[in-house]
């Protein structure tokens, strides 16, 4: 009976000597990878204090939320965390303004391209099926000043159909 207090003694020491030996993780550490969890958020904030994280600030979504919460409590150390941060959804950016294109067909549009080939009379100007289309009979270097006229005034698909002599 004595060899069993004296070993039930022994393993109550042991097991007390094993706990103690334990090594305690200072608040300071834990607030260190805390801090560190929370940084991929500018406006979440976190304070360790007894080994609880208490996590304040904002987040942009509830799921980065629950990943910042079950990351601080994955850390060794951290008993619990007090969650007293909020969400606020960010509204998504509004959509770009729509690209105002002008049509080729533009009466406007047909005018610019008609006052940049004045110049060249043997060259006409038409709508063929909704695309502005050049046409008539032109020199080699006549074509070329008239493709970088009407290209400056960037009005869009143009039709070159002119007969280069």
């Amino acid at each position: 009976m004595k060899k069993t207090i004296t070993m039930s003694a022994l393993a109550l020491a042991v097991s007390f000597g094993s706990i103690s030996c334990e090594k305690k993780v200072s608040d300071a550490d834990l607030q260190t990878q805390a801090t560190t969890v929370v940084t991929a958020h500018p406006s979440a904030t976190v304070e360790v204090k007894e080994g609880v994280a208490h996590l304040g600030g904002t987040f942009a979504s509830q799921a980065e939320k629950d990943a910042a919460i079950k990351s601080l409590k994955e850390i060794k150390g951290v008993k619990d965390v007090h969650d007293m941060a909020k969400v606020e959804e960010m509204a998504p950016p509004p959509p770009p303004p729509p690209v105002e294109t002008t049509a080729a067909a533009d009466p406007m549009v047909q005018q610019k391209v008609q006052d940049a080939v004045k110049d060249f009379p043997t060259v006409k100007v038409e709508v063929v099926k909704g695309e502005l289309t050049l046409t008539g009979n032109v020199s080699s270097a006549q074509a070329r000043k008239i493709k970088e006229s009407v290209d400056a005034l960037k009005v869009g698909k143009v039709n070159y159909n002119y007969t280069v002599k």
